[in-house]
């Protein structure tokens, strides 16, 4: 086996599981489970030990998150058990202790406490000192789910909001994998993310009013996808008809585009009065987030057309040598102008999922976020020189700046640092090219 051109082929995603290693290792935390099976365990091993049919039991969870569903789970169980739950408290430490004082000031007794770690904390700082004023609480026993070690990293819900974070940034690397593949470069993504939500909000008003249906949450999600698209065909046309180089078209649209981002929403959120309009962004289906099942389903259909039909061999041939690729009947101008439009709609499209999340369309939306989505490409391997690249490089060049980002978050690495890592790391993504194509 070449080891060089294994690391060449496989260098990104060995990159990508040490830094997921990394990460685990160095969050790794207590951890107090919070879900059924939590709950159903707590109830087995308290009943196994005291007998406790018929007992009272006050359930106290803190609010937030998934609380409200652990606090349920424990009443249900208790239930289930035979126990006599007085009061449901899913609540802040001061709710807290209300419910103790008005458990203790009824005079019933109160053997148990079925409490999450955090309640499990006040109740043993607190229950000495109201068992002095109220004597019922002095039998009180504070019960919680057994705890373990497993890295915060690796929490189910923390992957996933790593992919969804990354989802927009990726989809719209798609596209400009594609162009810089052709030795191009899209600086308007960012821009378009803007100008694509405040069209699409701004439709949905106009035709729906106070009251949009679904059919104009449609009309103004594909108004702000095809604007976006247009304005990536006139992109292509810039660069082709005229040869001007592509950083100083997409510069000038990056600006052009922000600025009427602002003048066409009077430099306010403009918002959607549907909250149906927030399925894109925040809907889940299959217990994954529709973002991510959209990311990976446009990830497929990008790796087939770039693999498996005419249009990628193009693309490639357009980046590795133009002249040679007109010669052999290769239509690079309509090529070019396929890659610009293309990004163009993706970039839409990620303008519409950001208005989604959002409920609103914000002139501000996608401020630097070109520069995630180029890094995303570099650091996946796509040669800046043209002619190389992979799609799926680019999701998981996508997927180290994400993991990179979550990894600092976790690991409590303050803004200015994060932005000086994501430089260093961009720097590195470009020598790692440079020194590729010497190699070969």
């Amino acid at each position: 086996m070449n080891l060089k051109k294994t690391l060449s082929d496989y260098g990104t995603i060995l990159v990508l599981i040490l830094l997921g290693l990394g990460f685990s290792i160095v969050t790794i935390e207590e951890q107090w489970p919070t879900g059924n099976k939590a709950a159903k365990s707590l109830l087995q091993d308290v009943i196994s030990t005291r007998p406790a049919n018929g007992s009272n039991v006050l359930v106290l969870v803190r609010q937030g998150g998934d609380g409200k569903a652990f606090a349920d789970a424990l009443a249900s169980e208790s239930v289930a058990a035979g126990l006599n739950v007085l009061q449901i408290a899913v609540t802040q430490p001061v709710g807290a202790r209300k419910a103790l004082i008005s458990i203790g000031q009824s005079g019933n007794s109160l053997p148990f406490i079925f409490a999450d770690r955090h309640m499990a904390n006040f109740c043993n700082e607190q229950l000495p000192r109201l068992s002095t004023q109220h004597p019922s609480l002095s039998t009180a026993r504070v019960f919680t789910p057994s705890s373990h070690k497993w890295p915060n990293f690796l929490k189910k819900e923390n992957l996933l909001n790593i992919l969804k974070q990354i989802s927009v940034v990726a989809i719209i690397a798609i596209g400009m994998t594609m162009i810089i593949i052709t030795a191009g470069i899209d600086l308007s993504v960012g821009s378009l993310i803007a100008f694509s939500g405040v069209i699409t909000a701004l439709v949905i008003q106009s035709v729906g009013g106070g009251t949009p249906t679904t059919t104009h949450l449609f009309l103004g999600a594909f108004s702000g996808i095809i604007a976006c698209g247009l304005i990536g065909m006139f992109t292509g046309g810039m660069v082709t008809a005229f040869g001007i180089p592509a950083f100083i078209v997409t510069l000038g649209v990056m600006f052009v585009a922000r600025g009427m981002s602002f003048i066409l929403a009077d430099s306010d959120p403009v918002l959607v009065a549907n909250p149906d309009f927030g399925w894109l962004g925040r809907g889940e289906l299959l217990g994954l987030p529709n973002t991510v099942l959209l990311m990976a389903l446009l990830f497929i259909l990008a790796h087939l057309l770039m693999t498996r039909t005419s249009v990628g061999r193009y693309i490639y041939a357009v980046g590795g040598n133009p002249e040679a690729a007109r010669l052999s009947g290769v239509p690079v101008k309509w090529v070019l102008v396929f890659v610009y439009t293309l990004c163009g709609v993706l970039a839409g499209l990620g303008g519409v999922m950001e208005a989604s999340l959002h409920v609103t369309g914000d002139p501000k939306a996608g401020n630097m976020l070109e520069l995630q989505v180029i890094a995303a490409v570099v650091v996946g391997g796509t040669s800046l020189a043209g002619g190389q690249g992979r799609i799926f490089g680019t999701l998981v060049g996508a997927l180290i700046i994400g993991v990179i980002r979550n990894g600092m978050n976790l690991t409590g690495v303050e803004a200015h640092m994060q932005s000086v890592v994501y430089g260093v790391v961009i720097l590195i993504a470009v020598l790692v090219d440079r020194l590729k194509a010497k190699i070969r």
